[in-house]
Order: C-alpha cells, then structure tokens, then sequence
C-alpha cells in the first residue's frame, strides 16, 4: 500500500528535536470507512512519555502510547487493529465507526532508522519526494526500492506551498491558517507600507511586481496563489502568471461582480476562457463570511478542498 496525504511536519520537527533519545513511532497503515486520519499518519513518541502527532484523533492513542513502551523495551514491532466490533470499543478503539491498523515501530536500525527523519527534511527542503518502505513482517524501514508484497510505502512530499498576493488584513489570518496546516507562505505586495515584517510576522516577504513573483514561486502541483489586494495592477499581473502555471488553486478575492469585471480585463488581455475558468472568484467556499478571519477562512477551505482533490 502507497500513500502521500498526512501532514508530518510536527513529527519531524520533533524527532530532530529528540535525536539521540530513545523514540518509537506508530504510523496508520491501513483504514477502512470513516477512520479519523489518512493512512500514513504518524504518532512520534519520546521514551519519557512526550508524544506528538495522532494516529486517530484521540480514540486509540493511550493503546499505542502502550504498544509504544513495549517496542522501547525490546519487544518486535506491533501491527494492531482498531474499530468497533468488541465491547472495549470506547476503550481501544473507534466510535466513530472507522477501522485502522497501526505500526508502532522502534526508531532504531532494525525498524525506522533515525537517519531517515533527516533524509526526508533534506528532500522536502529540496523540493523533492522521498518514498520509504516498511515490511510490515519485520518492521524495518528504508528508502524505498523495490516494494515487497507485504510493506507500506509512505511517501513524503515537500511541503505544499501559498503565494498570497495583496498585504491586507485576510492575509495575515490566512497565513496564520495556512501554516498551522503545515503550508508554506510567501506573501507578495510591491507597496512597501503594506508589507512590513511587523504586519507579518514569520512570513516569507517579497516585493517584487506580482507577475515577477509568481515566476519566481515557480508554482507546481502543489501550490496555490491568492490575490487579495483588489488592485487590478497587483492582482490582474499575478492571475495571468499563475494560469500560466499548474498550481492547484487560483483564486481572486471580490464579489461577483468584481469578478465578472476581472473576467473581462482578463479576456481583453488574451487569457482564454478555459484558462480564466480555473479562478475560484470570489475566492473560498460560500460561508456568509463577514470579517477577515471568516473570509480568509472560507478561502483556506477551498485551497485544502483543492489540494485534497489532487490527493497529495
């Protein structure tokens, strides 16, 4: 079994953190119906007791911290299976009707070597994928090769990425949003007064002309570009660009009728209309959004809508 869709920027941090300390890690490596978190979840768990990351939401947890202390101990990694079909359900396994089977594996040579955390920070900072491979009947992970019949492969992806045009006040809730989802954030406005490391804390900041900006992203499969300035010179340049490009999500803040407008300058700028058809405008899923953090929200629910829609 393959996968891509977990997020694990918190269990890498964290096993970096931790090197050298004794960890177990448990990883969902199958799901059947409604299962909590994507196959390929992690759970990282520190010998102390610490853990960061769920492998179900918090139904099954104190289980695996269990397992986990078993496998520290010595004893070989453990496949276990969780739903609803005994009466410790509510104990050890899923109300919420799901299934999952989880690996608790010693980070160690013989199961995840910690070499392996530092492997796939240096290809997601590159901008590259890292596959590796588990035998479910050992344990033992490695950079993937040739999957046996009986492993898991999970995939690790770079990051996916956000360009946000326009340095107004949605921008900074949907940055905050964003990189709580594990996103990576530049935000774009060639207006100095506007772009300011103290609106914008911890945001990568560019003051190029969009157009520029976007070329410079070099947006691909996963990433999103948001214009949000409601400047025809800032937004229209970045739009252009973008469609130019195979980001996942192309979206431009504004009413209907601003974007109707939009359209129209597009269309009078030689932008076909299957092209300009790939915008969200107004940008985000209908919510009745009134302020900033409800719109910007409304428009991070439709950027993750679209990147889950590419499953990776």
């Amino acid at each position: 079994m393959q996968t891509g869709s977990a997020n694990h920027d918190r269990i890498l941090a964290a096993a970096i953190e931790w090197a050298g300390a004794p960890m177990a890690i448990a990883t969902v490596v199958e799901t059947w119906k409604s299962a909590p978190c994507p196959v390929g979840t992690h759970m990282l768990v520190h010998a102390d007791g610490r853990f960061v990351g769920s492998v179900s939401g918090g139904c099954v947890e104190a289980d695996v911290l269990e397992r986990a202390q078993m496998v520290l101990a010595g004893a070989p990694a453990i496949v276990r299976r969780y739903g609803v079909a005994d009466d410790a359900a509510w104990d050890v396994g899923l109300p919420c009707g799901g299934d999952i089977q989880v690996l608790v594996q010693a980070v160690s040579a013989d199961g995840f070597p910690a070499g392996l955390f530092a492997d796939i920070v240096n290809a997601r900072g590159n901008g590259a994928t890292l596959a590796v491979v588990t035998s479910l009947a050992t344990g033992r992970s490695m950079i993937a090769q040739d999957a046996a019949a009986e492993s898991f492969v999970n995939v690790y992806y770079p990051p996916r990425r956000l360009l946000i045009v326009g340095a107004v006040e949605i921008a900074a809730a949907l940055s905050a949003i964003a990189v709580s989802q594990g996103i990576d954030v530049t935000l774009c406005d060639p207006r100095g007064r506007f772009l300011t490391a103290d609106r914008f804390p911890g945001v990568r900041l560019d003051d190029r002309w969009p157009d520029e900006a976007v070329k410079a992203f070099a947006p691909d499969s996963r990433s999103a570009i948001v214009t949000l300035s409601h400047d025809p010179k800032i937004d229209d340049p970045a739009l252009i660009s973008a469609l130019d490009s195979p980001a996942a999500y192309i979206a431009a803040l504004g009413s209907v009728r601003s974007h109707a407008a939009r359209l129209s300058r597009l269309s009078a700028a030689g932008v076909s209309a299957n092209q300009t058809a790939r915008i969200e405008g107004p940008a985000g899923v209908a919510i009745n959004a009134i302020s900033a953090p409800e719109i910007a929200l409304s428009i991070a629910a439709g950027m993750i809508r679209a990147f889950n829609m590419g499953l990776r």
